[in-house]
Order: C-alpha cells, then sequence, then structure tokens
C-alpha cells in the first residue's frame, strides 16, 4: 500500500478514536467542518483545491492525502490541483515547495498519470 493511502486510513483511525474517546469535541469540530464547506459561493471543487493548496502550505501529508483525493473526486485535473500546490509555494516558499513531494504521491495513488 502507498504512503499516502496509508496516511488516509491513518486519518480514519486517528477520526475514530477521537469519536469514541472525545466525542463532544470532534462532533464539534466535524460539525465545523460540515458547516463551513456548505457554503454555496464556491463550488466543492474550488473549494477542495483551495484546501490542497492550504495542505500543502501546512506541510500535512495526511491531509494532501485527504485533500487531493477529495479533489480528484470532485473532478479536479492533475495540472489544477499541481497549480493549487504552487500558490501555497508562492505564499510559504521553500517548504511548501518540498511538500509538492507529497501532493505528487498523493496524485499519483488517486488519479493515473496522463488522468485529467
Amino acid at each position: 500500500m502507498s504512503k499516502m493511502k496509508e496516511r488516509l486510513q491513518e486519518v480514519a483511525r486517528i477520526t475514530q478514536r477521537l469519536e469514541k474517546d472525545y466525542p463532544l469535541e470532534t462532533e464539534a469540530f466535524l460539525g465545523f467542518l460540515k458547516k463551513a464547506e456548505a457554503g454555496k459561493a464556491l463550488d466543492l471543487r474550488t473549494k477542495e483545491l483551495i484546501n490542497v493548496g492550504l495542505a500543502v502550505a501546512a506541510q500535512c501529508e495526511w491531509c494532501i492525502a485527504f485533500h487531493v483525493q477529495q479533489a480528484v473526486a470532485a473532478g479536479a485535473t492533475r495540472d489544477e490541483i499541481v497549480e493549487a500546490g504552487f500558490m501555497a509555494v508562492i505564499m510559504h516558499g521553500g517548504p511548501a515547495y518540498m511538500y509538492m513531494t507529497p501532493l505528487f504521491d498523493a496524485l499519483d495513488d488517486f488519479l493515473p498519470e496522463g488522468g485529467n
């Protein structure tokens, strides 16, 4: 199994553990996410591209894996996802540039080469 697919499994595991051990806090956080994502001004694809850029800037491999997968599911192309990653590099510099590595790992896992 690839590293980025393992990251997604880790996201699921920590979410399940937090839901069990800290249900109020986890419910509040996940509820906030749903409300924030429910806005109507931006479509899901655009929101996920923004999340990809933010995940690269935050240097969070778990977030990159999750949001690249979600962006692909929402119809984003490889080039759109890479450009979103580069927006993070513009704003965050060299460290974000290096986190393009897990971005490409996630793209390779969730969007076949040449796939748009």
